[in-house]
C-alpha cells in the first residue's frame, strides 16, 4: 500500500470522526433542551396538582360544608323534640 493511499484513508477516517462528533453534539443539544422543557412541564404540573390539593382541603372542610348546608340549602341542626329514633 502506497502512503498517500493510507493517509487518505486516515483522512477520511478523521473526516467522518469529526461529523459524528457534530452530530453526536448537535443531538445532545436536541435533547437537553426536550428535557428542559419537559421537566418544566413536570413543575408546572406539580404546582398546579398542589393548588388543586388545597382547594380540594378547603373545599371539604367540615365549616365550609356547614356553612354551605345552612346559607345555600336552609339546613339547619333540628331540635331535641324533632330527633324521631327508629328502633327494629
Amino acid at each position: 500500500m502506497s502512503l498517500r493511499f493510507i493517509i487518505a484513508v486516515l483522512t477520511l477516517a478523521c473526516v467522518v470522526s469529526a461529523i459524528g462528533v457534530v452530530h453526536a453534539r448537535y443531538r445532545h443539544r436536541q435533547l437537553f433542551i426536550e428535557l428542559s422543557r419537559l421537566e418544566k412541564a413536570r413543575d408546572d404540573l406539580n404546582i398546579e396538582f398542589s393548588r388543586l390539593q388545597l382547594e380540594q382541603a378547603t373545599w371539604a372542610e367540615s365549616n365550609r360544608i356547614d356553612q354551605v348546608a345552612r346559607v345555600r340549602l336552609g339546613m339547619k341542626t333540628p331540635e331535641p323534640a324533632d330527633i324521631v329514633v327508629v328502633r327494629p
